[in-house]
C-alpha cells in the first residue's frame, strides 16, 4: 500500500516481524495506545504491551485500505486469537514523523 505515511509503514513492518523494539521507536516519548479498553503511555508501556501481545497472539497486519484525511488505517489482523484473521481500524496522530497517539477499534 503505497500512500501510508512512513511511521506507519514501520509500525506494520516492526508488527509483522514481531519486533517490539522497532515498534516502540514509531512513538514519540510521550505516546499514547488505546487497544481493548486499556491505555498505554509512553514508549517504554507501549513496548511493554506490543512485547506481551506479540507472544501472545502473534499478530500480523495485512493494511487494506488508508485513509489520510482521517489519519485511519484498517488492517486484516490474522493471528492466535480467537476470530482471527479481524478487519481492525488503527487511529492515528502522527506529529514530526512519529506516532503521538493510536486507537485500534
Amino acid at each position: 500500500m503505497s500512500n501510508l505515511p512512513k511511521v506507519v509503514a514501520d509500525l506494520v513492518t516492526a508488527q509483522n516481524s514481531f519486533d517490539s523494539l522497532a515498534y516502540a521507536d514509531c512513538f514519540s516519548e510521550t505516546a499514547v495506545v488505546v487497544d481493548e479498553g486499556k491505555t498505554y503511555n509512553g514508549k517504554t508501556e507501549i513496548r511493554n504491551w506490543i512485547a506481551k501481545a506479540n507472544l501472545e497472539y502473534q499478530a500480523t497486519m495485512k493494511p487494506l485500505d488508508y485513509s489520510v484525511a482521517d489519519q485511519t488505517l484498517k488492517a486484516e489482523v490474522s493471528g492466535n486469537f480467537p476470530g482471527s484473521p479481524l478487519v481492525l481500524t488503527y487511529g492515528y496522530q502522527i506529529e514530526h514523523g512519529k506516532i503521538q497517539s493510536l486507537k485500534i477499534v
